[in-house]
């Protein structure tokens, strides 16, 4: 049984993206990163991914600078690297130019002590799917509490 902690997870995704495919990616990190992430200092929320020469980049994702680190610590901002295999990376070229898709990142966790980070091929979605998918998640929150009393 792989032991799995997740560490950070961006909720607003599943509401504001119709998720097509996920993909399991490493990342590139330095300096005192990890222990940052593994403290939980992580916003994914802004955070999206872009394929740029043959090679997946994630950018906008913030991870806060570790208090006990000095001169290690690096821009929390910064472009990381994604790693992923090369099939994966011309498939994911292939669909996000031509069809229009987006790469978001969906949550970061520790598997068997490296950072993961789960990777999405989304669609975004229009203004009154989130309408059918608020509705959808209050319809079925009402019927728990019906059947609840009974």
């Amino acid at each position: 049984m792989e032991e799995t902690k997740t560490v950070a997870r961006n909720r607003k995704a599943r509401f504001n993206y119709e998720i097509i495919e996920t993909y399991e990616v490493g990342i590139e990190l330095k300096g005192t990163e990890v222990k940052s992430i593994r403290a939980g200092k992580v916003n994914l929320s802004e955070g999206y991914a872009s394929v740029d020469n043959g090679e997946v980049f994630l950018k906008q994702v913030h991870i806060s600078p570790y208090e006990q680190g000095n001169i290690f610590n690096v821009d929390p901002l910064r472009v990381r690297r994604l790693l992923l295999h090369k099939y994966e990376i011309r498939k994911l070229i292939g669909e996000t130019t031509q069809k229009g898709y987006s790469l978001i990142p969906l949550s970061m966790y520790l598997k068997r002590g490296k950072v993961k980070l789960q990777l999405a091929l989304a669609k975004g979605k229009k203004t009154y799917d989130k309408r059918q998918s608020l509705a959808k998640k209050d319809a079925e929150r009402r019927m728990q509490r019906e059947m609840k009393n009974y």
